[in-house]
């Protein structure tokens, strides 16, 4: 290794991310920072790379008869993008991710909407069988101007401060 590199390593620091276990508190809301504009390359991509051809989500002229304006975002794409906006304030930290339930879609949501993402703490309790871990489930809204087009609740494993970071 070159002198140089090594005055780097010397010098860099690891910065914490995420928030621990003893940083939630039950009705806690988070207003996730920056929303997505979901674009027609995402719809058409995200139907393309996932084999799901419903010509609602790629076909301009199929929406428009069905009585869309334009074309609509796969459900699947518009939850995966409300859930990547939470992640960064609930699970960046690590833990096990323990599953969602309760995930409704309200309405379609149309290329060209801005979705954001607001969840409020539903549980939080310490790990019986994982020292070190709390359990904290998350009731997680994706919201287009004010209005929920999505929802669902979500489940993850959260280290308590100090402990190891390995589960």
């Amino acid at each position: 290794m070159s002198q140089e590199l090594a005055a780097i390593r010397k010098r860099a620091r690891l910065l914490a991310k995420g928030r621990y276990f003893e940083d939630f508190e039950v009705d806690q809301v988070f207003e996730h920072h920056w929303g997505r504009t979901l674009t027609e390359a995402d719809s058409v991509l995200f139907t393309t790379l996932t084999l799901s051809y419903n010509p609602i989500h790629f076909n301009a002229e199929t929406a428009q008869e069905q009585g869309h304006e334009r074309l609509v975002v796969h459900p699947n794409l518009l939850f995966l993008t409300v859930f990547g906006l939470s992640v960064e304030d609930l699970s960046e930290n690590g833990g096990p991710f323990l599953g969602v339930e309760e995930l409704t879609f309200h309405r379609p949501v149309l290329v060209g909407e801005t979705v954001r993402a607001r969840s409020r703490a539903r549980t939080a309790r310490r790990s019986d069988s994982h020292p070190g871990m709390g359990i904290v489930g998350w009731h997680t809204e994706g919201l287009v101007g004010g209005e929920v087009v999505v929802d669902f609740v979500r489940t993850n494993f959260v280290r308590t401060a100090g402990a190891p970071g390995v589960l």
